[in-house]
């Protein structure tokens, strides 16, 4: 499995080391910021780093041919159809909701600004509209009372993205597919990004 890992951050990174401990191939790492910490991470380890033209937009030509799967981890930037289309088993990426519930760039602050008693994890596949592909893995945990969006992520939310996202990738190694199950769109909700506390 060849993948072109999409993403930033520590979850970029952290997602960088999962996939080096199993039989995947990173071909390529994209970032919106060539001095982000995932960039760091990549070059440290070898592999090709590229930075995106358009810090909102991942074209086909940023992702490293022959890729077999796009990873998205921790990135608000659109991949293009034509770049998803160009993998054999297309894109996924990791939301800290259960879609599609909480769509946006602020999934876990409003699970706790709407007080959800669960929240939980999806991986889904990467479509056209932002945070509205087909899910291919979802899981839930409940939130702590008193808990902060932070603690929320650090805790639980993105050690079970790590954990899907592997199972995912696992499966599609196994299998030569993803599952995908559509989203329900009678459920979804909009999680737009917050004015700073």
């Amino acid at each position: 499995m060849r993948i072109t890992l999409v993403g930033s951050r520590h979850f970029g990174v952290a997602t960088l080391n999962m996939l080096r401990d199993k039989a995947v191939e990173i071909a390529r790492v994209v970032v919106h910021d060539g001095e982000d910490r995932l960039a760091a991470a990549a070059r440290a380890a070898g592999i090709e780093v590229v930075v995106q033209a358009d810090p909102k937009l991942v074209t086909p030509q940023e992702i490293a041919a022959g890729t077999d799967l796009i990873v998205t981890a921790h990135s608000h930037a659109r991949v293009a159809q034509a770049a998803v289309r160009a993998a054999k088993f297309g894109g996924i990426g990791y939301h800290p909701s259960l879609l599609p519930r909480h769509r946006g760039k602020a999934a876990v602050e409003w699970t706790i600004k709407e007080g959800d008693a669960i929240a939980g994890g999806t991986i889904y596949h990467l479509a056209e509209r932002m945070d509205a592909g087909a899910i291919a893995a979802q899981e839930w945990c409940f939130v702590k009372k008193g808990e902060t969006a932070r603690e929320l992520w650090e805790r639980a939310l993105a050690p079970l993205g790590l954990k899907l996202l592997g199972e995912v990738i696992d499966y599609a190694n196994a299998h030569g597919t993803i599952p995908a199950k559509p989203q329900d769109e009678q459920f979804a909700t909009k999680a737009p990004s917050l004015p700073p506390q």
